[in-house]
């Protein structure tokens, strides 16, 4: 199911009995966090929060803030259109296991599947909702001394002043958050960031967090390992200005897609339009040449200029639960805001997990599990506990027949994509769930040996990582928690672990049934 506008969903949330509407005033700076926060610790991650009065500087945001929308499990297959996030994966690993049919049942299941890829393909369209209200700023002139960002209290003056006078949206008027106390500012949290590679004209859509300096510049943190800082250092050897788009709201499904771990080159928007069972409709921006979706409920417009010093971004309180430090990142001019008149900012915070981030990973995770297992057959499913924070710790299990192949898939999971930010692996048997944290503990504590059981190896770490040595480079840990077979050093009979005969627990079951 596709949603037009950012509003149907919410108001799809609503009649499920998703949402919780807050009508009294409050503050874009830390109280929003502080009530989301409390809401996503709840079992099953709470509830969506509609602030329908938020404040920016004491002063009424004339648009409402809506936060962990998809921080649970229902809420997430609802803005994936399904019942199930279950339901979506089988769909997705049907298309990959699609092969030449055989019978006239095949062929109509595989006409089936090409039915609806035909909407997967975005489309271009000349108008949409997100041009309701334009805004377009003056084009700075060319500027050969580059100032700093403005001091938090002058810019709060300023917030103060332009809430009040400006109807028009601007970064100082929209309901933006202070999230934490020791942040460096406020911070746009889910924007859906659009570049182009200036050699292929390949498109990528991201998500990284845009902390605001002034009215018209934002930082632009995207880590070095980005696809986006890719394009961005191909702008930068030519010296040409990097046009960029920023879009928020519209189809629920877009930040999943921005933060899903697509394989390289795989257009963005395409698996919006598989997901949603209808084409992204894309409109191109009124300052630049990218596209955005025609129904979001934001699109701010800008540029890069690659002869500009990179400034101070941060710290913020990130989604590792500590505060990553002040660095220097690029600086987004901004050229142009334009939105729905019905505009909702949606927004999310990060921090001690667990968090509404962890239900849009974990989703990944269970989409994407049919490309781990085209590349591994042997793994039967993996599991990202909340407490790695995404990439810190993943668990998987594996059909094991033959010695070392746990450390073969260690090894292949660190060479995939984002998985090389991995610190830890766990491989457990076929038997282990891996989502139930404390059966993968048992096993581990059970079936290691430490000296035997694990490996080092060195590799690429997240830019967030604080406990490396050295930024974005650190080592990994393997542990192979799996039963063990002739030739992996173990020369003794390996046990047989402890179960019930299946016939007494059938009668125990109907001494106590009734």
């Amino acid at each position: 199911m596709a949603f037009d506008s950012y509003q149907d969903f919410i108001t799809a949330l609503d009649r499920a009995g998703e949402l919780k509407r807050i009508a009294q005033p409050v503050a874009t700076e830390l109280e929003i966090t502080e009530i989301a926060d409390r809401e996503m610790k709840l079992p099953g991650g709470g509830k969506a929060l509609l602030f329908e009065r938020p404040t920016v500087n004491g002063q009424p945001s004339s648009f409402p803030l809506a936060i962990n929308t998809l921080g649970s499990w229902k809420r997430m297959a609802m803005s994936l259109g399904a019942e199930s996030v279950d339901q979506v994966a089988a769909d997705l690993g049907n298309l990959m296991k699609a092969k030449p049919p055989t019978s006239v049942r095949e062929t109509l299941k595989l006409l089936g599947i090409a039915f609806e890829l035909r909407h997967a393909k975005p489309k271009t369209v000349s108008d949409g909702p997100c041009k309701e209200v334009i805004h377009r700023f003056e084009s700075p002139k060319p500027a050969t001394e580059w100032p700093e960002p403005l001091p938090i209290t002058q810019l709060s003056e300023r917030y103060a002043a332009n809430v009040a006078r400006d109807p028009l949206a601007t970064l100082l008027n929209l309901p933006i958050q202070q999230c934490w106390p020791l942040d460096g500012g406020r911070f746009i949290t889910l924007p859906c960031v659009v570049t182009k590679d200036p050699d292929t004209g390949e498109r990528n859509v991201g998500m990284y967090r845009m902390q605001i300096y002034d009215s018209q510049t934002t930082g632009m943190h995207w880590q070095l390992q980005k696809v986006a800082a890719r394009h961005g250092r191909r702008y930068y050897q030519t010296g040409q200005r990097m046009p960029v788009a920023v879009f928020l709201g519209g189809d629920p499904v877009f930040p999943f897609c921005a933060t899903a771990p697509l394989p390289d080159g795989l257009d963005e928007f395409l698996l919006a339009g598989y997901l949603r069972k209808e084409s992204v409709r894309l409109v191109k921006c009124e300052t630049n040449d990218l596209e955005v979706p025609a129904n979001s409920d934001f699109v701010i417009e800008g540029y890069i200029d690659p002869t500009e010093p990179l400034r101070v971004e941060g710290p913020f309180g990130d989604h590792t639960g500590y505060y990553s430090l002040a660095d220097r990142y690029p600086v987004f001019h901004i050229t142009a805001i334009t939105h729905r008149k019905n505009a909702i900012y949606p927004a999310t915070v990060v921090g001690i997990p667990p968090m509404e981030d962890f239900y849009i990973g974990a989703a990944s995770v269970k989409l994407f599990l049919p490309i781990f297992k085209m590349n591994f057959p042997e793994i039967v499913d993996i599991a990202l506990p909340a407490e790695g924070v995404f990439h810190n710790l993943v668990v998987v299990s594996i059909r094991k027949t033959y010695p070392m192949q746990a450390f073969k898939i260690m090894h292949g999971m660190w060479g995939m994509g984002q998985m090389m930010f991995t610190k830890y692996i766990i491989i457990v048997d076929e038997d282990v769930d891996v989502h139930n944290t404390s059966d993968v503990l048992f096993r581990l504590c059970a079936n290691t040996e430490p000296q035997r059981d694990t490996i080092f190896t060195k590799g690429p770490a997240d830019v967030l990582d604080h406990a490396t040595a050295d930024l974005a480079i650190g080592t990994k840990l393997g542990f192979d928690a799996t039963r063990k077979l002739s030739g992996e050093g173990f020369r003794r009979e390996w046990p047989p672990l402890i179960k019930m005969d299946p016939k007494v627990k059938t009668r125990v079951d109907a001494m106590f049934r009734g």
